[in-house]
């Protein structure tokens, strides 16, 4: 059977070569430091699972959960939103919880995507922003992030006819892979732009709570008029440590939000409720939890960047995010690099191009790996015959 045009526009997925590569090096008895993963190491906080212990008890959250979300959970995002920053959400009608925000963010295509319509997705940026307009039958226009512009997409230089045809942009702040954050001033020029060319803004807020520096990330929502075009995607994966209880929200713009909605009680049922329950209490109870983390994710960068630093990489320390983003030599590609020192080394640093063409001159390293584990990989590379330059 023939796969469909859809499936056959897929790119290549380049991390399937790189899980094969670690995989072979671990049968062949190779000790992996995997800096790779994007997943917390962290358990999720004791108060969180116990909300989930009591509420899968409680045969009420045996059944079909609500399309939309329950209304408390919904209730607990609007009032984290302000608290947080400041905005108020309506949470009947401006707020729809998801699965996880991925799955959110993949689907809000197939609700104003045409065969033939166009998104405007940044270059680096997390995969499922172009994946999901060509699944859509859409075709992405991408956004190149460069460091000279402190990897916000130019605004001012995106063609005017790629700007009047677009139905989406996709942006994400603190930015994965690059560690980036977005000013208010930025954001105020987004919604201005958005709101001259008719442009929904998708803003994917994952990591505004991991921020490891005094500069406090802002969520887009904060902007005076950007319910009229912006919904914002967050999670409780990242400051929670819950990647694998799938949870999260989309809020903002009272249309999209229903449209989304809409189309998810035709794909799925919902979250059960006893994670919802638990999602809860992570939204009233665990902010001691978030700066335990981030203080942790702080000393891991700091470790790194000091450690990398002292044998002559060029490095520069994120601000945000648990990623650091940094610079291969101009004479070897990002792939080739991070295969040349996991194989000299057994440390692994994922090749930026797997976030994109213009992710191609670095490196991405996740500070999901423990102390002892970043002295050891330290130590690894400062004793083997490696070189940065």
């Amino acid at each position: 059977m023939e796969n469909s045009n859809r499936i056959k526009n897929l790119p290549p997925y380049l991390f399937a070569e790189i899980d094969r590569m670690i995989n072979e090096a671990k049968a062949d008895g190779m000790d992996v430091i995997n800096f790779g993963i994007g997943d917390p190491d962290q358990p999720t906080p004791e108060n969180i699972v116990n909300k989930m212990k009591e509420a899968i008890q409680d045969p009420t959250t045996h059944s079909y959960p609500s399309y939309e979300g329950l209304a408390e959970f919904r209730t607990a995002v609007s009032r984290r939103y302000k608290k947080r920053f400041d905005v108020d959400l309506d949470p009947e009608t401006e707020v729809v919880s998801l699965i996880g925000s991925k799955e959110g963010i993949a689907h809000l295509p197939l609700c104003y995507i045409n065969p033939g319509d166009s998104a405007l997705v940044p270059d680096p940026g997390y995969p499922v922003y172009k994946t999901s307009v060509l699944l859509a039958d859409g075709k992405p226009i991408m956004m190149p992030l460069i460091e000279e512009n402190n990897f916000l997409p130019d605004l001012d230089n995106i063609e005017e006819e790629d700007a009047e045809k677009a139905k989406i942009m996709y942006l994400n702040y603190p930015n994965n892979p690059t560690g980036a954050m977005a000013s208010f001033e930025f954001f105020e020029k987004v919604i201005e732009f958005a709101k001259k060319y008719n442009i929904i803004i998708a803003h994917d807020a994952a990591y505004t709570d991991i921020y490891l520096d005094e500069e406090v990330p802002h969520s887009i929502l904060e902007v005076e008029g950007a319910k009229d075009v912006a919904i914002e995607f967050n999670s409780l994966s990242k400051p929670y440590n819950m990647t694998g209880w799938r949870i999260g929200w989309a809020c903002g713009k009272k249309d999209v939000i229903e449209s989304l909605g809409r189309l998810k009680t035709n794909i799925d049922s919902g979250i059960f409720e006893a994670i919802q329950y638990a999602g809860i209490e992570a939204l009233y109870n665990s902010e001691d939890s978030i700066e335990e983390v981030t203080n942790l994710y702080r000393e891991r960068r700091d470790l790194l960047v000091e450690g990398l630093s002292e044998l002559g990489w060029e490095i520069k320390p994120n601000k945000a995010s648990f990623y650091l983003w940094i610079d291969v030599p101009e004479d070897i590609d990002s792939s080739e690099f991070s295969k040349k020192l996991f194989k000299k080394t057994g440390v692994f640093f994922t090749p930026g191009v797997g976030w994109g063409d213009h992710g191609e001159n670095f490196l991405r390293i996740a500070l999901t790996v423990e102390i002892e584990r970043i002295k050891e990989a330290l130590q690894r590379i400062e004793e083997s015959d490696f070189v940065y330059k």
